[in-house]
């Protein structure tokens, strides 16, 4: 009879201490708004990647090579490879989301993401069009407080992976005033073989300098929680 009451006691315990944890899990999940504004005169974001997760995951790093899924941002914009590998890592990622359509020039837009606990870092990615491979970025930001907002400028990467020739033919995106409509998106061999920071549009090939170049940064993150 003592060691069925024992057992019950732990069976309880077991129970008790498993709602505590569920309910502390509960209280620490917080929305957090992730603003990010354009601040170039000419360049457009595609849509702009952003991810909660842990420490252990990193987007990318300068002054390595790019992987296949920042090469698809990079290149072509395109987010979807980039969100699955994101979502196959479900004990280090927490949320992901998306803005939609480009962010012109000027222009801010609010991305809302969850997290808390152990996912205590933001990540996000884009690309710049019209570019061969630029895109802007930011991995493994702190989450800020309750009371307290994070600012960051950020520069535009260049992700090593696509020669910058820029021609119209190498380039996806829509009408673009020096290529007489849409950009072609072919995919061009050489590129410098690792993640850099971008030296901008020089007017090698079609895109005019005059126009679309920038200086860094490109991009303004402002990242507060949402009580």
């Amino acid at each position: 009879m003592r060691r069925c009451v024992v057992s019950l006691a732990v069976a309880l315990a077991v129970v008790a201490s498993a709602s505590v944890n569920k309910s502390v899990q509960a209280q620490s999940v917080q929305r957090y708004l992730v603003s990010i504004t354009n601040m170039t005169r000419a360049q457009s974001f595609t849509p702009i990647l952003v991810a909660t997760h842990t420490s252990a995951v990193r987007l990318f790093t300068p002054g390595t090579a790019a992987s296949s899924e920042l090469r698809e941002v990079a290149e072509e914009g395109n987010i979807g490879p980039l969100t699955t590998l994101l979502r196959g890592r479900p004990l280090e990622v927490r949320d992901i989301a998306s803005s939609s359509g480009l962010l012109t020039p000027g222009v801010t837009v609010d991305v809302v993401v969850m997290a808390g606990g152990q996912f205590d870092r933001v990540s996000l990615v884009s690309m710049l069009i019209p570019t061969n491979d630029a895109f802007f970025g930011a991995t493994g930001l702190p989450l800020p407080a309750a009371n307290e907002i994070t600012i960051i400028d950020v520069p535009a990467y260049d992700s090593g992976t696509e020669q910058n020739d820029e021609r119209c033919a190498s380039i996806p995106g829509p009408d673009f005033s020096e290529c007489g409509g849409p950009g072609g998106g072919a995919r061009v061999g050489g590129g410098e073989g690792v993640v850099i920071i971008h030296n901008g549009i020089h007017g090698v090939g079609d895109l005019r300098a005059s126009n679309r170049d920038w200086r860094n940064p490109v991009a303004r993150i402002i990242v507060r929680r949402q009580l």
